[in-house]
């Protein structure tokens, strides 16, 4: 019989977290066990632990940017060994032979299983799910950071690829945080003119460094008017409601405002501002297993990491309240230091 899971939980809404440990039962067949060695803290991690969702179960065990090793692997694992160094993000489960599973999209399949929907996630010593889900981490890539490129980084990552990006566009990253700036580095590298978006003058130099050209103080109407009609591709990271209007002008011809932070309010466009130039708005989600693999092997083959700030996984309140208070520079990574 295994040994429990020492992991951190909330008890209810909002709460501070607590150790608490469970029996995870017998492993899957086709599930792998993940000794957890680091763990991002994503503010999903935050809705989930405040049920800003709606769909929180307690206890609940956060954590779905894991970095760790293979401790064990079920009879019918594929391709993982024991011992092999892997990541796992915010899926961690999906059906397998529905049209999205089979034709590489199972980040839609309607029966995915989020990591920590549910389901205890990785603020543990160990965590589980299915094989498919387990991205090996290529060599060269550095443990201690990998962790939010599984969740944030494949959150900026997959309207890429899903997209049609080309190296020729002239883009846009509104807010410089934690998916922000991972957006930055990827749309630079991708050979893009990348405008940056923030109301804070002192992100600018950074913002330079993650490869902005530009740097736009989205509360300045007349450098927002000067963009009018010459961006293709706009991507939103911010979970608080813009001058959307403001924005889709700022499109070229059959430019895209795309969504990946988590607005709760709806969002007011207008119809006419959207067919004379023939734009979209759309929204995604974190990236297939296979998008996930690739923007591995782009973040080691241009140098791409997060800028994070480390906590020992015993003081995960400590960086809880870190990230709540907008402290974090900019992705907060717990170290297992459970024993």
């Amino acid at each position: 019989m295994n040994a429990p899971v020492n992991a951190f939980a909330a008890f209810e809404r909002g709460a501070s977290l607590r150790p608490y440990r469970y029996d995870a039962g017998p492993l899957g067949v086709e599930q792998v066990e993940i000794a957890v060695t680091h763990c991002g803290i994503c503010h999903s991690d935050l809705s989930m632990i405040d049920n800003e969702w709606g769909m929180t179960g307690y206890p609940l065990v956060p954590g779905h940017e894991v970095v760790g090793v293979v401790r064990e692997a079920g009879p019918q694992v594929k391709g993982l060994t024991v011992g092999q160094r892997v990541g796992l993000g915010w899926f961690s489960g999906s059906c397998g032979h529905c049209r999205w599973c089979v034709s590489g999209d199972a980040h839609l399949c309607a029966g995915t299983e989020a990591t920590i929907v549910a389901r205890h996630g990785g603020f543990a010593d160990r965590v589980r799910a299915h094989w498919s889900w387990v991205t090996p981490l290529p060599e060269g890539m550095d443990a201690a950071v990998a962790g939010p490129l599984f969740c944030g980084g494949a959150t900026v990552f997959n309207p890429l690829v899903a997209f049609g990006v080309k190296p020729t566009d002239r883009v846009g990253v509104i807010g410089i945080g934690g998916l922000g700036h991972l957006a930055l580095q990827f749309l630079s590298k991708w050979g893009c003119e990348v405008h940056a978006f923030t109301s804070s003058e002192a992100k600018r130099g950074e913002a330079m460094g993650f490869g902005a050209r530009h740097v736009v103080d989205s509360r300045d109407s007349g450098a927002m008017a000067r963009l009018r009609g010459s961006l293709d591709f706009v991507i939103s990271t911010v979970n608080v409601p813009l001058d959307w209007p403001v924005i889709i002008d700022a499109l070229a011809p059959k430019g895209r405002l795309h969504l990946v932070g988590a607005v709760l309010e709806p969002i007011a466009v207008s119809a006419f501002g959207l067919i004379g130039g023939q734009k979209s708005v759309s929204g995604s989600p974190v990236g297939s297993p296979g998008v996930v693999a690739t923007m591995l092997d782009f973040c080691v083959r241009h140098g791409i990491e997060p800028m994070t700030e480390r906590f020992p996984m015993t003081r995960v309140n400590e960086a809880i309240g870190h990230l709540r208070a907008g402290r974090a520079r900019y992705r907060v990574v717990l170290e297992n230091d459970l024993g």
